[in-house]
């Protein structure tokens, strides 16, 4: 299974580095999405540091429902699919290395550019750091959480739309605490600990259940 896990993730890995337009096209919406709140809230020192928790989240989460619909939606179109289902390696491992490859291709790179946009909006150094890590515990649970709405509507007419409204709604407490730890952390003596936590009780939930979800939604979606 490990072995299949790797073969998996190398091959969306590489298959995305031949269509680098669509990887470009999550990173260059975040920093529009980033750029655009300032022009038309002000750029006051205040204001920004205010705002900045809520609009890093809410473009972090827009930004990963992109590419959801085509988590699995080649591999369905040309048949890979369905022999995943068939062959004889556990398909919830196979689904967890593609829900990684999604989180490389559109997560990853969302939390290595947090610290440019806390400077952007003038965030203390502290608050950096924490935007970063809650960035880094949060993007892997929209992956897992979108993927299960991706193979709940693998094959429907405007299935990017129906994924939007599935996992918004979803995707709501990963909002509230990490933009909640950003915010707390420009706060002298108050702690970031809860929102940490309860941040990585999300991710190993995720990484416990969905894979499992996804894969009994993939086979439903087939049928």
């Amino acid at each position: 299974m490990i072995k299949a896990f790797w073969i998996i993730l190398k091959r969306d890995l590489l298959l995305a580095l031949r269509r680098r337009s669509e990887v470009f096209t999550v990173l260059f919406f975040f920093m529009v999405v980033i750029s655009l709140f300032p022009l038309g809230v002000g750029s006051e020192d205040k204001t920004l540091k205010l705002i900045a928790p809520g609009v890093v989240w809410v473009a972090a989460l827009l930004a990963s429902t992109l590419a959801l619909d085509r988590l699995f939606a080649n591999d369905y179109l040309d048949g890979t699919l369905e022999q995943f289902v068939l062959i004889p390696h556990s398909l919830p491992v196979i689904v967890l290395a593609k829900m990684l490859a999604h989180w490389l291709l559109t997560g990853l790179p969302l939390v290595l550019i947090a610290p440019l946009v806390g400077l952007f909006y003038h965030l203390p150094s502290a608050s950096i750091w924490v935007m970063v890590l809650v960035l880094l515990l949060g993007t892997p649970v929209l992956s897992m959480i979108g993927a299960i709405a991706a193979a709940l509507t693998l094959g429907l007419r405007g299935g990017g739309v129906l994924i939007s409204l599935l996992v918004l709604p979803l995707y709501i407490p990963v909002l509230v605490y990490g933009a909640g730890a950003v915010s707390v952390s420009m706060h002298e003596g108050v702690s970031t600990q809860p929102y940490i936590l309860l941040l990585s009780a999300f991710i190993l939930l995720s990484v416990i259940f969905s894979p499992w979800a996804t894969a009994a939604a993939l086979k439903i979606s087939l049928e």
